[in-house]
């Protein structure tokens, strides 16, 4: 599951409610949770935004290795 999901369901939003705070289509909310669409820049500000995180926070990066 990925950060946007979980911390979503954490302020039980729904889908439709996240998009409508970052303004994006709720169709876009449901591909990039469900990993069928990777957020440009502008969208993942608007997500983390509204998610009141930073956009690391939403998609880490796995530098190790």
């Amino acid at each position: 599951m990925n950060e946007v999901r979980i911390l979503r369901q954490r302020r039980g939003w729904s889908q439709r409610k996240l998009a409508r705070q970052a303004n994006l289509p709720e169709a876009d909310v449901s591909r990039i949770e469900t990993g069928r669409l990777r957020p440009y820049r502008g969208q993942a500000r608007r997500l983390a935004r509204a998610l009141g995180v930073r956009v690391e926070d939403l998609f880490p990066t796995d530098k190790a290795e």
